[in-house]
């Protein structure tokens, strides 16, 4: 059984709106800067991952975990609650619109298309150091 494991370091960024623009009669929809560099990292690190190894295509499980940074404004006791697990992120960025990011960073490099994820289990918590944890493995 095929699986793919890789770290993306940094604060983690959810997936942006499509933007639109519209020149004479047609409209041009586009990613913003923000939301195309960060799924441009997810490609790289996923790259690193694959090595040379072809895209999977069989059903997969992906497992994101991501970490969050708790904020520097925060008291030390909510600081370490925080890190202790007594205190949740439920703050931005939302947890569906990182996954988002993650389907699409990865689509064509870990696996041909996001269709074939049938199980996603996915965590957001704080930690010392923000990140994204990523394992991709064939379904049993």
């Amino acid at each position: 059984m095929m699986q793919i494991m890789f770290t993306v370091p940094g604060q983690p960024h959810g997936k942006g709106r499509p933007r639109f623009s519209r020149r004479e009669n047609f409209v041009k929809t586009y990613t913003d800067a923000k939301t195309a560099s960060y799924e441009d990292q997810i490609r790289f690190y996923s790259l690193q991952a694959m090595g040379s190894s072809e895209p999977l295509k069989t059903a997969l499980e992906a497992f994101i975990y991501v970490r969050l940074p708790v904020p520097k404004s925060y008291p030390k006791k909510r600081a370490e609650a925080c890190l202790s697990g007594s205190e949740w992120p439920c703050k931005k960025p939302d947890l569906d619109n990182i996954v988002k990011s993650y389907m699409d960073g990865m689509n064509g490099i870990v696996y041909v298309d996001d269709s074939q994820v049938v199980e996603i289990h996915t965590t957001k918590v704080y930690a010392e150091t923000g990140g994204v944890d990523v394992l991709i493995k064939e379904k049993e």
